[in-house]
């Protein structure tokens, strides 16, 4: 008889880090220091450190109650046995579609950045081809093995952060030699403009949840998963803040720019410099989609575990042990989209999306609290091996930020939303009917 293949604890607690930083570091690095220049000035600094402080509170909720498990499924797991498989269902449903948008928006950032150094990346033919290779290669890896598709994480993690280190040590020095341009004046230091400026700091400091999905693959997923997401957390807001601080002392008008890190290295040291910064945010880009390719499919392998989908999402390949079929289909739906026009305007999409999972994330702590304090069981849930300290008034915090910045949301973003939360709850719909009718077979 031929046994089940199952997956390979493979991921180790460096790798589950670079994991981490992988999907945070994406292209907001890259963007978001000139529009957070030109609106708060050097109040952005302070706008980093505040956003990180709150992602933090989001960040150690998400900690603790990661320590409880053990399985594929990240906020999807959380979720539905704290309040059961409706929500399950709707965090699923935001989280899958929205890294499968985030990832098409990724690729076509990808090929633009690549106009930069080949020009005729800007013909359709050439984008679509750059695509298909983008996307179809990090596919190949992961089907191949989650220890190589985490190596490849690894590396780009590496690869990454060493120019955007030495990109903020620059900018320190330059400061440090008197030559910083005269300060960035502040367009729009109101209340609305520092939490249109908040919601763009979550998406940069968003998607640390995504690498939580693939824990049936980490060696010590419950207490790795802690120092994985603290390390994370910390590293990012060191390049965040080194980022910052270089396009305020380089560039007197930040948000005269869409790309103000390659403007800033162009200041410093001319167009060799821009290059340099250009290569950093193709590796940056690329390494986010490494991360999220060996991610995300675990989560509709997940599902199909629970029921939730048909059974071949779940399906392991033989020889390799990966979700093969998962990683195939999140694959072509991103790269499905990422042919399509139009993806930038998603990014807000994506960030209010995010923050309703992270802010029912955050909503189950206190949950898991209380059962464990009345001797409760939940299936598939363990005691927790990383308890934080005032974890209820940091699960309170992440709770308040969500509901606060989803208000921020326009009407298109609303209608978006609403629209998923329907399906979702079709969905839920359909296999609650489904098991009703089981149930009824069966008496």
């Amino acid at each position: 008889m031929t046994a089940t293949p199952t997956l390979v604890r493979a991921i180790g607690r460096w790798s589950f880090a670079g994991l981490v930083l992988n999907t945070i570091i994406g292209t907001g690095v890259f963007v978001l220091p000139g529009t957070l220049g030109g609106a708060l000035g050097w109040w952005s600094m302070g706008a980093w450190l505040l956003a990180a402080a709150l992602t933090g509170a989001m960040i150690f909720s998400f900690a603790e109650v990661a320590s409880r498990f053990s399985r594929t499924g990240g906020a999807y797991l959380y979720g539905t046995a704290a309040f059961g498989p409706f929500v399950g269902i709707q965090m699923a449903w935001m989280g899958y579609f929205v890294r499968c948008i985030t990832a098409a928006v990724q690729a076509n950032l990808f090929t633009t950045y690549l106009v930069e150094l080949w020009p005729a990346a800007e013909g359709r033919a050439a984008q679509v081809a750059v695509t298909v290779a983008f996307i179809g290669v990090q596919a190949l890896v992961n089907v191949r093995s989650v220890g190589s598709g985490a190596a490849v994480s690894n590396v780009f993690a590496i690869v990454k952060l060493v120019p955007l280190v030495a990109f903020g040590a620059l900018g320190v020095a330059w400061l440090a030699m008197g030559r910083a341009a005269p300060p960035a004046l502040a367009s729009d230091a109101t209340l609305g403009g520092w939490l249109n400026a908040l919601v763009l700091l979550m998406f940069a400091y968003g998607g640390f949840e995504s690498a939580l999905i693939p824990m049936a693959e980490v060696k010590d997923a419950r207490r790795d998963a802690p120092f994985a997401l603290v390390t994370g957390l910390a590293l990012v807001t060191v390049v965040y803040l080194a980022a910052q601080l270089t396009v305020l002392v380089t560039l007197s008008d930040p948000a005269a720019t869409n790309r103000p890190l390659a403007a800033s290295a162009r200041v410093m040291f001319g167009s060799g410099g821009a290059v340099i910064i250009t290569v950093a945010a193709l590796i940056s880009v690329y390494g986010w989609v490494a991360s999220n390719m060996l991610n995300v499919p675990r989560l509709t392998m997940a599902m199909a575990e629970q029921g939730a989908l048909p059974a071949f999402f779940g399906k392991i390949h033989p020889t390799f042990r990966t979700p093969w079929v998962s990683i195939l289909i999140f694959a072509a739906i991103s790269l499905l989209l990422a042919l399509q026009s139009g993806l930038l305007q998603n990014l807000s999409l994506s960030a209010v999306s995010r923050l309703l999972l992270y802010g029912g994330v955050c909503a189950s702590l206190p949950v898991f609290r209380w059962r464990e304090a009345r001797g409760i069981r939940t299936p598939g849930v363990e005691p927790a091996l990383f308890r934080v300290k005032g974890g209820l008034v940091l699960a309170a915090i992440g709770m308040a930020l969500s509901l606060v910045l989803v208000t921020r949301m326009n009407q298109r973003e609303g209608i978006s939303l609403a629209l998923t939360v329907a399906v979702a709850s079709a969905h839920w719909w359909f296999l609650e009917a489904r098991r009703r009718r089981g149930d009824r077979g069966r008496s």
